[in-house]
């Protein structure tokens, strides 16, 4: 019997075959995350309460066993990829919520989503405004785990301006607790921050106090259609310049544009219909940009900003559409929304970057990754958050073809070379896992590294938490994808 046999066997032992999944199917479902790279683990776990992950963390330090966390798995990173016959603790069934109207506070497990956080918040007329394209899947833990973003981080920032405490266990099973459920705690170190985007390397998860804010009362939307990238861009930057804080305002280049274009007319061509003619009317044409730009808070102060957003889109272009009625803005928002898949339009494999780059250097990436599209003759859409210089960068590339899978490996090794050039980021709200580790050394220097393990090692000392991740550097291109169909594609 080998080391990981004997281990799961007295896993069962301790817990009871109902809270320890062995199955190929359990395990095999539990072996990926979005990016699709399976590592088939020994057990899944789904523990009962915190005794049961004490138990996990004491056995896993007993027989070496590496554990990695799992909320819905939605990472794009492969940061919750198993080590080959590691322990999943899986937190997809913790659910329970408790809102505190009064300090506008949630207690939550790591098991709930987004949207029903979000949900459960709008009951006292009170809202969690991490939003990214995953929310209705992402759960608390993971973003957690990653410090999630999503399209209204510029105005109201990204999930560690959110997090209150933290709870849960250290690598030895030994519970803690970071922070409070207060609005002002200064005593003694401020571990909590470690935890956040560390994607489980530090510590397990198993509550958190997350802060809530109140609930706009009205949202307006604007979409509007540019000739090319660096109108639209000047446009956004206009728009700031103005003092108008957006809740958001997307970019779409003009491949995401038509990608979309192309995805919507396979997948919902009875939507294309409603779409506004300021869009329609450029469905042919090969170069235009998009931004959609939301505006938020009580009637007097959308109707201000969006007339401000409205006075600067007209001198840049005439194609432009206002909606404040939800169904209207929903069908705008939806045409963001599905860009993540549009993208397969253009291939069957996708590198998927998150770059930030300061604003001044916006245009320049974008004439960057324009470039590298007609040099390697792959296509490359890019969009992203125009508000805090944060872009999805793709290269989308046949694997089949040995050609075009070194020139996409290529193209990604020069596009992150460029973006610490500019004085970027590497990741902006996906975090690093396996996908980005083969750049962690350009985002940070030797001391720096060397520091992340020390803490590692007093946090972690038999290595045990998510082992493989951030500085452990890893050939993501060469990994076989599987090919499965995930509860958020589309």
């Amino acid at each position: 019997m080998s080391k990981s046999e004997k281990a799961t066997k007295a896993l069962i032992e301790r817990l009871g075959a109902d809270q320890v999944a062995t199955s190929k199917q359990e395990r095999y479902a539990a072996s990926m995350d979005n990016m699709r790279y399976s590592r088939m683990p020994s057990a899944r776990i789904y523990p009962e309460d915190e005794e049961a992950v004490a138990t996990v963390l004491e056995l896993a330090n007993e027989f070496s066993i590496p554990v990695t966390t799992r909320g819905a798995g939605s990472a794009t990173t492969g940061a919750t990829s198993p080590s080959e016959n590691g322990w999943v603790l899986d937190f997809s069934r913790w659910k329970n919520i408790h809102i505190d109207p009064v300090a506008r506070m949630a207690f939550v497990q790591p098991g709930v989503t987004l949207e029903e956080l979000d949900q459960a918040a709008a009951d006292y007329q009170l809202s969690y405004p991490p939003d990214p394209g995953s929310l209705k899947h992402a759960t608390v833990g993971g973003t957690i785990a990653t410090n999630a973003g999503g399209m209204r981080g510029a105005k109201y920032g990204v999930t560690r301006d959110y997090v209150l405490a933290l709870e849960g266990f250290l690598a030895s099973g030994d519970f803690v607790r970071w922070g409070a459920n207060l609005k002002k705690f200064s005593a003694g170190y401020n571990i909590r921050d470690l935890w956040i985007g560390s994607e489980g390397t530090l510590g397990i998860i198993t509550g958190a106090v997350m802060r809530l804010v109140p609930r706009p009362p009205l949202r307006a939307t604007c979409l509007a259609v540019f000739p090319d990238a660096r109108t639209a861009i000047e446009c956004s930057q206009q728009i700031l310049r103005t003092g108008t804080t957006p809740s958001a305002l997307e970019f779409l280049d003009s491949q995401t544009v038509a990608c979309t274009f192309s995805f919507w007319e396979r997948k919902h061509p009875h939507l294309l219909d409603d779409l506004p003619q300021c869009l329609i009317k450029w469905k042919d044409k090969e170069t235009p940009a998009i931004l959609i730009i939301e505006v938020d808070g009580h009637q007097h102060e959308v109707e201000t900003a969006m007339q401000g957003v409205l006075t600067t889109v007209k001198q840049a272009t005439s194609d432009w559409i206002t909606a404040i009625d939800e169904k209207t803005a929903e069908l705008l928002w939806k045409v963001r929304r599905s860009c993540s898949q549009a993208m397969f339009e253009l291939g069957p494999r996708k590198l998927n970057e998150d770059v930030v780059v300061p604003f001044e250097h916006q245009l320049e990436l974008l004439d960057f990754i324009e470039n590298l599209h007609r040099e390697t003759k792959l296509p490359t859409p890019t969009f992203g958050h125009a508000a805090d210089g944060n872009f999805h960068a793709h290269i989308m590339y046949d694997d089949a073809s040995e050609k075009d899978s070194i020139k996409a490996r290529e193209a990604i090794v020069r596009l992150m070379d460029k973006v610490i050039e500019l004085g970027g980021s590497i990741s902006g709200e996906h975090g690093i896992g396996l996908a980005k580790s083969p750049f962690f050394s350009l985002q940070h220097g030797a001391a720096e590294i060397a520091a992340m393990k020390a803490i590692k090692k007093a946090l972690d000392p038999n290595g045990i938490l998510n082992p493989g991740k951030l500085w452990e550097r890893s050939e993501p291109w060469s990994f076989p994808r599987e090919s499965v169909r995930m509860p958020w594609d589309h």
